[in-house]
């Protein structure tokens, strides 16, 4: 008897993990990827009342005839300390690019500590030092904060949670929503150096090179490419600044695209991977476009005064190695897509979780 065919109904067909019902958090939710974005988007926004709108690291306020940029983050990368870099560093810079990226000067960080019982209080001190030092070098105070113990066992040593407060200019409106069709896409330097910094000393690997982490305030860097952009007769041409951290560039090129429903297109190979990340990436299977940076950025701007941006980025320490690595457009809106060098695009889209976790 010939066997009767099956017949399959899609509408029985069951996700074997419905992301939004697994009932714990995995530590994909911290990760900057499409389950930290559902998290965001399906449980914290709704119980705080949001408004919704496009995803920033930083909200603006209007305050009296100005306006304010305000953000907060959470540190609670493992190790402690790592080529270049401590968690300190990292508390103060990426509280700092998160202000900047929304094009606000910071004025103020808060900082609060929840300490495991049994850290040695020579750790804490050099970390303390160290998240002083690179706030006054960064020409911001530190201006109150806090401290809490736990039992031993409760915490992995030392946390730092961090809030900052910066004043946007009178005339500067950069945004993700803000990125259009014909916008010229600019890499302020190198990607990977953070994540695989991290990895190396957690892991022990020697990669035969110390790759150090690339932590950095922008700030300064962001009130260049302001300049540049107003002495070249358009202080509104920068369009979108991100810095790519968790989830790395691709996570930001994806979200721009979203909030703005462009397309993005890049070309892989004018992005700067530097050798010893790519060694480490090919090794280890990472993506580098997606390991995280703490000291670069990502740019959108206006092709008519992108030249003018370039090269004040290029005046700048930590934009000498700014290159255009793409362009915005109008087909496929949502999505980013990189040309290979094989002559053929692909589609980059966010993991799901994080390739790296607890990086920051």
């Amino acid at each position: 008897m010939p066997e009767q065919p099956v017949t399959v109904d899609p509408a029985d067909w069951v996700c074997p993990l419905p992301l939004r019902e697994t009932g714990r958090v995995v530590l994909g939710h911290g990760g900057g990827g499409v389950l930290s974005e559902e998290l965001i988007e399906n449980l914290f926004m709704p119980a705080f009342g949001s408004a919704g709108g496009p995803a920033r690291d930083s909200a603006l306020l209007d305050v009296g005839s100005g306006r304010i940029a305000l953000t907060t983050d959470s540190y609670v990368v493992q190790p402690l300390f790592f080529p270049g870099g401590n968690i300190g560093h990292l508390a103060v810079h990426g509280t700092i690019n998160d202000l900047a990226c929304s094009g606000a000067q910071p004025v103020a960080l808060t900082a609060g500590f929840i300490l495991e019982e049994g850290l040695e209080l020579d750790v804490l001190g050099a970390i303390a030092s160290t998240m002083g030092r690179a706030a006054q070098e960064a020409g911001v105070s530190i201006v109150t904060g806090d401290t809490k113990v736990v039992g031993k066992g409760s915490a992995d040593q030392l946390f730092v949670n961090t809030a900052g407060v910066g004043v946007v200019p009178p005339g500067v409106h950069i945004g993700p929503e803000r990125a259009r069709p014909g916008d010229v896409v600019i890499l302020s330097g190198p990607v990977g150096e953070h994540g695989v910094a991290i990895l190396s000393v957690r892991e022990g690997i020697d990669f035969g090179t110390e790759v150090r982490t690339d932590s950095a305030p922008l700030h300064r860097l962001v009130a260049a490419m302001l300049s540049g952009a107003a002495e070249a007769g358009d202080p509104g041409a920068v369009h979108t600044v991100r810095d790519p951290t968790r989830g790395g560039l691709v996570a930001s090129l994806v979200e721009i695209a979203r909030a703005a429903a462009v397309g993005v297109e890049i070309d892989e190979a004018a992005v700067p991977v530097p050798d010893a990340v790519a060694s480490a990436c090919s090794f280890l299977g990472l993506d580098p476009l997606q390991v995280a940076n703490e000291g670069k950025l990502v740019a959108f701007v206006d092709p008519a005064h992108a030249d003018a941006v370039l090269a004040a980025m290029h005046g700048r320490p930590e934009g000498a190695e700014a290159t255009v690595i793409g362009r915005v457009v109008g087909d496929h809106p949502g999505m980013a897509v990189a040309r290979t060098a094989f002559g053929t695009t692909r589609v980059v889209e966010r993991e799901l979780g994080e390739q790296l976790p607890r990086i920051c």
